[in-house]
């Protein structure tokens, strides 16, 4: 079927409310943008929805919501469970709230228990509440870090974890098989209420899930010691982040937390940022302003659905400079396993870990403690896997994961990464520091001097379109033709395609290139955006000198692949 006669379709469906027809009348005009809504569907893949909000095929709307918890209800509902349950979540984004309720009432029409939060919660709450409340699945309305145009939609399973194969596909299936939006069922509100099949819930799940937070503390000492003077400057950047941050922080004992207020109020548009995305420093402009006016020891921001935390310290200059996740996450590494040390707490069996693009200074942070490291593809459900199978084996003790996107998880009542959790234990291990006389910046730079100057950064290109996804492909494509021996001046000692299987982990389209002098490059397309990413790694015999080496890779990619993206 031409896009040009899905458009006709929505135009005179009895499916469609007026308002989604008048939205599609006004593109009439422009067959271009008729084309991008409509040339294929908003793929439901593994890591469910995400696309820029509107009508048509390709965009996220009330439809195509309903469709994929249709797919979800009727998976549900094919394994005979007893009174089947999930749980959902939204963010702060544009129709997060309309979504999310949409959502619950195709669960509710088909016969399954809807757990609906009152208001907005952050992801890791959402997992967190899968398992306490004894469910079979979860969703959480979120794009995370994406901007204002974009939303999105997450399916998790009743581990807590988004869900993974074979289930993934199974319920891909279940939403393809859908091609009717009038034989998708919904009912009101008030009959779902009524029939006992939506609860809406909060006080009770929030308060199980902070004392969960609350007990990953290591060194409540450290705390205490420096709580009157120690400053912390928090921003939800418009969030869902606000109201579980301040909570953990005050409940710990940090008393000076001065939060951003023009970034306080949840806002879909995300008016005081370019993007709500904790990586990049723009984002913390008004925090830098405000950490500079009180003198702040510590910078904090999380993404809008709270998952993701943006960390920046003081330097030696007194600027705020900008932890990025895998300094981040290499440092909470060295502190969660020397507190655990130094206390008789680190398992035999314990096990960090991290992504294939996570920084490998990992691996000898935890040889020093004689702790594993596991490896695992990129996105955090796939370290949410490998907690439930440490528990149901019990040959391994989950100590700490994350990624280099900026996400990380402490303990195991969660099964996705959790800036509530980051925070509290980046701003005690920032106490930890003071109260060895050092700043979180010269704990950094005292890590390096121990383990090696490593450098890790992303070079991702945007490519939108049909036009786009082609020349992602032929990149691909090409790379895995040519063969690379060289990227230059480094030679490639090894090449893992993931895509044909490397050891136990699933197949990935995504290639890792083992280069000389202890330096990587791996590339794989977004799973969220329009991107290709190159991501980079190397080991210097300094901070300059690591970065050179970053750039000179930077510069090679470039020169790689401009045949390609012309």
């Amino acid at each position: 079927m031409s896009y040009m006669h899905k458009y006709q379709e929505w135009l005179e469906g009895d499916a469609f409310d007026e308002a989604t027809k008048e939205e599609l009348r006004g593109i009439k005009e422009d067959p271009k943008e008729i084309e991008d809504r409509f040339y294929t569907e908003l793929e439901f893949g593994t890591a469910g929805l995400r696309g820029i909000i509107g009508a048509g095929t390709n965009r996220m709307n009330i439809y195509n919501v309903r469709k994929a918890t249709q797919g979800l209800a009727n998976f549900l509902n094919r394994q005979a469970l007893i009174d089947p349950k999930v749980a959902i979540a939204y963010d702060s984004r544009n129709y997060s709230d309309v979504f999310a309720k949409e959502a619950a009432l195709v669960l509710a029409a088909n016969g399954v228990h809807a757990y609906l939060f009152e208001a907005l919660r952050p992801v890791p709450e959402l997992s967190f509440a899968v398992r306490h409340l004894k469910c079979d699945a979860g969703i959480v309305v979120t794009a995370s870090h994406n901007p204002p145009e974009y939303n999105g939609y997450k399916v998790y399973g009743s581990d807590g974890a988004q869900v993974i194969a074979p289930y993934d596909q199974m319920i891909i299936e279940e939403v393809n098989a859908l091609t009717d939006f009038n034989l998708i069922k919904t009912i009101t509100k008030e009959k779902a209420l009524e029939n006992g099949l939506l609860t809406i819930i909060g006080k009770e799940v929030d308060e199980a899930y902070i004392a969960c937070v609350k007990e990953q503390v290591l060194n409540q000492n450290a705390i205490d010691q420096v709580a009157g003077d120690f400053k912390i400057v928090y921003t939800p950047i418009h969030g869902t982040g606000n109201i579980p941050v301040r909570t953990i922080l005050k409940e710990v004992g940090f008393k000076n937390i001065y939060v951003v207020e023009e970034q306080e109020a949840p806002d879909g548009n995300f008016p005081t940022v370019t993007s709500p995305n904790p990586e990049n420093k723009e984002a913390f402009k008004l925090a830098i302003g405000l950490a500079k006016d009180v003198q702040a020891d510590l910078i904090m921001g999380t993404d809008p659905d709270a998952d993701r935390v943006g960390v920046l310290v003081r330097n030696h200059n007194g600027d705020y400079e900008v932890l990025t996740g895998n300094m981040l996450g290499a440092m909470l590494t060295e502190y969660i396993l020397s507190q655990r040390a130094t206390k008789g707490m680190l398992s035999s069996k314990g096990v960090v870990i991290k992504t294939i693009v996570t920084t490998e200074m990992i691996r000898p942070i935890c040889k020093a403690y004689n702790v594993e490291v596991m490896e695992v593809l990129t996105g955090f459900k796939y370290i949410g896997e490998q907690i439930r199978l440490f528990e149901s084996h019990g040959d391994k003790a989950y100590l700490f994961g994350f990624e280099e996107s900026y996400g990380c998880l402490a303990g195991t009542y969660a099964r996705d990464k959790d800036a509530v959790v980051a925070c509290m234990l980046a701003a005690e291990m920032a106490a930890y520091y003071k109260t060895k006389g050092m700043t979180l910046y010269e704990g950094l730079i005292s890590l390096y001097e121990k383990y090696g100057f490593y450098k890790e950064e992303v070079q991702s290109i945007t490519l939108k379109g049909i036009e786009g996804l082609s020349k992602i492909k032929d990149v691909m494509k090409n790379l895995r033709e040519e063969g690379l021996s060289t990227i230059g001046t480094y030679t490639v000692v090894r090449t893992r395609d993931y895509e044909k299987g490397v050891g136990h982990l699933p197949k990935s389209n995504v290639l890792y290139y083992e280069l000389t002098d202890a330096a990587w490059l791996c590339v794989r397309p977004s799973g969220t955006e329009p991107k290709i990413k190159f991501y980079i790694g190397v080991k210097g015999s300094s901070e300059e000198d690591a970065t050179c080496k970053v750039q000179a890779i930077k510069e090679a990619i470039n020169v790689l692949i401009a045949p390609w993206i012309k």
